[in-house]
């Protein structure tokens, strides 16, 4: 049975009584979705700029993506990784293939488990417990991952959390060399931060991070959860600098919205002791379905040179607008965020009146994470009514 036939507030109002109360929740209940549009209960449309919060780059409902889980569903389901699997196994042959490295792959269900499971596969490697982090880093929010996250509002009600963790400066390879030292394991690091307002990379950080930690003999952790398939105008991050981590962490639209996660570890480690980590619902056969599925969809669909053209239109049309209200336009391919000259709640409210969900990168930054396969007429539309709301 559905609630389909339930209007806006009544859906509210349900979840509401039975929720945890966990999520700040927005005023409309959306129960379809297409491509980059969202519908809500009473039918009306809106351009989706959240994009499952990265996790939507094929957008709602690709065909190829629905046409996969129901083949595999009808086969099976469940398949803990103590029995090889026919789609696993060709999906996990794929995926190592489209990397830019050797690797061999651990799967599991989520960003926050695949960080939690790199960083103990780096101090299990390095037998160093260690691990540097940088300041406005968004790693996730289980105990491990929260360690390396920085913002204070998430960490502070939970302390004290796992020891041995520090944070420097992004961008700041100086302080990097300051901090590093015999005892760490490794550095995590992402190529753009979002959570942390959407700030690229400067040119040649990654590379002296890369270098600092060999010369150390820590391990490099990058973290792609949200920059990874296809983001930021390569199907990885890392690509833009030509860097190979000892580890990439991957989640969010790795299938497309199915739940998933992946640490890619560099081939020259080896195969880790047997035993040591594992997942019950780690590389389910729907969940390798659906990866198998997006990732042909991101090669033969050219998703990652869409985003590259889509995302560098987008940033142009914007800076174009002169908007008086925004300090800052910055990003890469499709991960945008406008620094604002004050809260960015207010414009995210205002932007659903206009026919736009987007999301925030902190207290200022207004974020745009849309769906690679947007269509161009709806960027437009998602400029129209940015300029409504913060063109006065």
């Amino acid at each position: 049975m559905t609630n389909t036939m339930l209007t806006n507030a009544e859906i509210i109002a349900q979840e509401a009584q039975y929720t945890s109360g966990l999520y700040p929740k927005r005023p409309l209940a959306i129960v379809r979705g297409e491509g980059a549009r969202l519908y809500d209960a009473e039918g009306r449309m809106y351009i989706d700029c959240v994009g499952g919060q990265g996790a939507a780059n094929l957008g709602h409902c690709h065909p190829a993506i629905v046409a996969a889980l129901r083949e595999q569903s009808e086969r099976l389901i469940s398949c803990p990784e103590i029995f090889p699997n026919d789609v696993r196994a060709a999906y996990l042959r794929e995926l190592t293939a489209a990397l830019p490295f050797p690797a061999r792959i651990f799967l599991c269900n989520s960003g926050t488990e695949a960080v939690e499971a790199a960083l103990k596969f780096a101090r299990l490697l390095t037998g160093r417990p260690g691990i540097i982090a940088t300041m406005r880093g968004f790693h996730g929010r289980t105990m491990g991952a929260l360690s390396a996250t920085w913002e204070s509002k998430y960490r502070e009600p939970f302390l004290p959390l796992v020891p041995e963790f520090s944070h420097v400066p992004y961008g700041n390879l100086e302080a990097l060399r300051e901090a590093i030292s015999p005892q760490t394991a490794a550095v995590l690091i992402e190529p753009v931060q979002g959570e942390g307002g959407v700030r690229p990379a400067p040119p040649g950080y990654l590379a002296g991070v890369a270098e600092i930690c060999a010369a150390n003999g820590s391990l490099v952790l990058v973290d792609e959860v949200q920059t990874g398939f296809g983001r930021t105008g390569k199907l990885f991050a890392i690509e833009h600098d030509g860097i190979v981590p000892d580890m990439l962490i991957l989640a969010k639209s790795i299938a497309a919205g199915i739940p998933m996660g992946a640490v890619a570890i560099h081939e020259r480690f080896g195969p880790l002791p047997p035993g040591s980590h594992g997942s019950t619902f780690g590389g389910n056969p729907l969940a390798c379905a659906a990866a198998r599925a997006a990732l042909r969809v991101y090669r033969e669909e050219c998703i990652p040179e869409q985003a590259a053209v889509k995302g560098a239109w987008l940033m142009q049309a914007l800076r174009e607008l002169k908007l008086p209200t925004v300090r800052e336009i910055r990003g890469l391919g499709l991960l945008v965020g406008l620094e604002l000259k004050n809260r960015s709640q207010l414009a995210i409210a205002a932007l659903i009146e206009h026919g736009v969900l987007a999301l925030p990168a902190g207290p200022n930054v207004l974020r745009l994470l849309p769906p690679l396969v947007i269509q161009m007429e709806e960027l437009e539309q998602v400029v129209r009514a940015i300029d409504a709301v913060l063109g006065a």
